[in-house]
């Protein structure tokens, strides 16, 4: 059952946050509230030792301090800095945390581009009748949900609660 947990409480919660900022840009605050809350569930079921839980509570608060200064700038969503720092509990201070940003990074740069040249050929893509989003065309900002996802698809295998799940199968 713990296992079953692990492969799928996070992927889902991603997918819902990444297919959510897409069509709304907004990521429910019930999705990051789901990763925590289930992250502090499945952590110790998994065995994870209380002083490693701990180091991926401080994961999720470095990565809050700096989405929060983000945040305050304007640079990045409410939405964002939440599900992201909720996904870094999930990750720890580890280096799989590390991939999961850069992959974030790597991602995000890549979506921000695509983005400004669909809004660069805005006209076109309209008179195409192609299925886009209007706000992914009309919108100042970039739904960052997206990245984030692909990013936490890319790097959850490497992720300690992942692992421990892997090698409890064998």
């Amino acid at each position: 059952m713990t296992v079953a947990a692990i492969f799928v409480i996070f992927p889902l919660c991603l997918a819902i946050a990444a297919f959510s900022d897409l069509f709304t840009m907004t990521i429910p605050n019930r999705v990051s509230a789901v990763l925590l809350s289930s992250f502090l569930l499945v952590a110790p079921i998994a065995g994870l030792p209380l002083a490693d839980i701990g180091l991926h509570l401080a994961a999720g608060l470095v990565v809050f301090a700096v989405c929060f200064a983000l945040f305050a700038a304007n640079v990045m969503g409410g939405g964002d800095a939440k599900v992201l720092t909720a996904s870094a509990v999930w990750f720890g201070l580890t280096p799989s945390l590390v991939t999961f940003l850069v992959y974030v990074s790597v991602f995000g740069g890549v979506l921000t581009l695509a983005i400004l040249m669909l809004r660069r050929n805005e006209n076109t893509i309209l008179a195409s009748g192609v299925p886009v989003p209007a706000h992914i065309l009309m919108a100042k900002k970039v739904p960052y949900g997206i990245a984030i996802g692909f990013a936490a698809f890319a790097a959850y295998p490497s992720s300690p609660l992942m692992q421990a799940a892997l090698s409890s199968l064998h």
